[in-house]
């Protein structure tokens, strides 16, 4: 799904779970076309060709409200949004950000794997590089956009960025770093298990087309 179309889902479905029509509502999409999306944080600088080069390659570039600053999403990279109210974890917002660290970390796991946090920034790390984005925006204590897991996915594109604005340091996947074969299904729910497992929660599973009816019924 493209990021713009994306960020207007989940702000209907923010405005759902605010009102009470709909219950906490975890989205897992992949973003086509490729786009480097900027944060509340960006500068300039973290971009390193003109915006207008990004296009020329077949990039979108999008603006957005959540925390951070450049990131890219692509084909075979899990996106989760967790649209949730944050009174899961008493309205504190560094305990939210640390909890999706969490459930991460908990996920990397099923490929052996140790990941881990790198203060002061936000994300999660494996052996040195960073195979996590996480960025959130605040509404009514409602939280909407989520984490970008690396796990198939084409790593090339944040050679042309300075990736969440960290110098220094590179970014990984999960098929890079466990040497096998993985797919955004096998990471999909291995990350719904460890939400589950971090967050004492149990999910409906429901399809693209039937949140987008129940959506409309509710005129949302």
């Amino acid at each position: 799904m493209p990021y713009a179309a994306c960020t207007e889902l989940q702000k209907r479905v923010m405005a759902g779970v605010i009102a009470g029509d709909l219950p906490d509502t975890l989205l897992f999409v992949e973003h086509d076309p490729p786009v480097f999306s900027l944060g509340a944080s960006f500068h300039d600088e973290n971009l390193l060709l003109p915006v207008e080069e990004y296009r020329k390659l077949g990039f979108d570039v999008e603006p957005t409200e959540r925390g951070g600053d450049v990131t890219f999403h692509g084909p075979d990279q899990l996106v989760a949004y967790p649209i949730f109210h944050l009174d899961l974890v008493g309205k504190d917002l560094h305990k939210w950000l640390r909890e999706l660290e969490e459930a991460v970390i908990v996920a990397l796991r099923d490929w052996s794997l140790e990941g881990y946090r790198f203060p002061p920034h936000t994300g999660v790390w494996v052996n040195g590089a960073k195979v996590c984005a996480i960025g959130i925006k605040v509404r009514k204590w409602v939280s909407m956009h989520g984490i970008a897991l690396n796990v198939c996915n084409d790593l090339s594109p944040f050679d042309l960025i300075v990736p969440c604005g960290i110098k220094g340091y590179g970014v990984t996947s999960i098929e890079r770093e466990s040497g096998s074969s993985v797919t955004l299904a096998d990471s999909r729910r291995a990350f719904t298990d460890a939400f589950r497992e971090v967050f004492g929660i149990s999910f409906e599973e429901q399809s693209r087309e039937a949140l987008l009816a129940r959506l409309s019924d509710r005129g949302l």
